[in-house]
């Protein structure tokens, strides 16, 4: 088995439980470090063998639990799917038991702890953060009052006493310190969706008609352009149509600008329901759009606007003080021709449009 295949054996595939899975793998091999250092403890002679054993067992049991739960997917059902407090609890605990069973070697435990909290940065609130590490601090006295007055003579009252102080004050400080770099994170996170928010905005205006929402024309001159290379590298042709809505101007003047820009916007709305999804449609200038058909000859070009001039026509408007309101436009269309630019194909196309517009509008002329 590959390594990759092994590693999405183990943690799965979804992003969010794979990320949970390796925090708390990570988690393992910490707790593994800790089981080390207590058997070291044990050949030292410093701790005792048979609950030495126990502890391990429970140790690592319960992280194996932990992840097992998780790749099964059984922590979806809880509010906190990471379980990180759970783990957070279950680890404390079993530190201040290791630090009950340590007896002179009691200080490997502390290390545990604090490796503990440093892992709280990756998902809890900060709030949570210092709630956890006060109740680290009430486990760890408890324990230390517990074996000071069991065995005094080990757990010295005076040295427990200065364990204490030094638990009380470094667990909330390393909490508060995990809680700053958790804000820091959620703020960087927060910053990078409003920058990504922002740069789809800039891509949208720069590449959008405010008005009628269809592709400007700085934009279109570019997917011309990239349709022209792709047409020489493929042999296929394209056709471009340059639309003029009829008698735009004389609407303007009788009904105001508003009513004008509903009309784009319409027409831009209606268009975009006929047009196939290969073919794009851009604003080009005021009353004027240009459409560009990809692969298309100049034949099932012309049938093509032939088809969205029905469309067109058969809208009815209500015009302000007039009634129904059927528009109407012309069009010139023009098939690219190998070794022309761009440019001299839209150029044909609105020669083309010049002779519909002289032989009485509302009709499409191919050049």
């Amino acid at each position: 088995m590959s390594s990759s295949r092994l590693a999405d054996w183990l943690f799965g595939t979804e992003p969010k439980q794979r990320l949970r899975l390796v925090q708390c793998g990570t988690a393992m091999l910490l707790v593994l470090g800790s089981v080390l250092n207590m058997q070291y403890l044990v050949w030292a002679g410093l701790a005792p063998m048979e609950p030495t054993a126990w502890w391990t067992l429970v140790l690592i049991g319960g992280f194996v639990v932990f992840f097992i739960t998780i790749r099964s997917g059984q922590n979806l059902r809880y509010a906190e799917p990471s379980l990180t407090v759970p783990q957070m609890v279950f680890a404390i605990l079993c530190a201040a038991v290791a630090y009950a069973i340590a007896g002179k070697g009691r200080g490997g435990a502390f290390p545990i702890l604090m490796v503990v909290f440093m892992f709280s940065m990756y998902s809890l609130a900060p709030a949570t953060v210092l709630r956890t590490s006060f109740f680290a601090v009430a486990v760890f006295g408890v324990t230390m009052a517990t074996m000071a007055w069991r065995n005094p003579a080990v757990y010295e009252p005076a040295v427990e006493w200065g364990h204490f102080i030094m638990i009380a004050i470094m667990v909330p400080a390393v909490a508060v310190l995990a809680g700053q770099l958790s804000r820091l994170r959620d703020r960087l996170r927060r910053q990078k969706k409003d920058i990504a928010i922002a740069l789809a905005r800039i891509q949208e205006l720069a590449t959008r008609d405010e008005l009628t929402g269809l592709i400007n024309r700085r934009h279109m001159v570019e997917l011309m352009e990239q349709e022209r290379q792709r047409g020489v590298r493929s042999g296929q042709s394209f056709c471009l149509a340059v639309i003029d809505i009829d008698g735009f101007r004389e609407i303007n003047d009788r009904h105001g600008h508003a009513f004008a820009d509903e009309l784009l916007r319409r027409f831009a709305n209606e268009a975009l329901n006929v047009i196939r999804i290969s073919d794009l449609l851009s604003r080009w200038d005021g009353k004027q759009f240009l459409l560009m058909l990809s692969n298309t000859r100049a034949s099932l070009g012309r049938t093509s606007l032939e088809r969205l001039r029905e469309r067109i026509k058969a809208i009815a408007i209500d015009a302000p003080g007039e009634g129904a309101l059927h528009l109407s436009f012309s069009a010139g269309v023009a098939e690219h021709r190998a070794g022309e630019t761009v440019a001299d194909t839209v150029q044909r196309a609105e020669h083309a449009l010049i002779n519909a517009k002289a032989s009485g509008q509302n009709r499409v002329v191919v050049a």
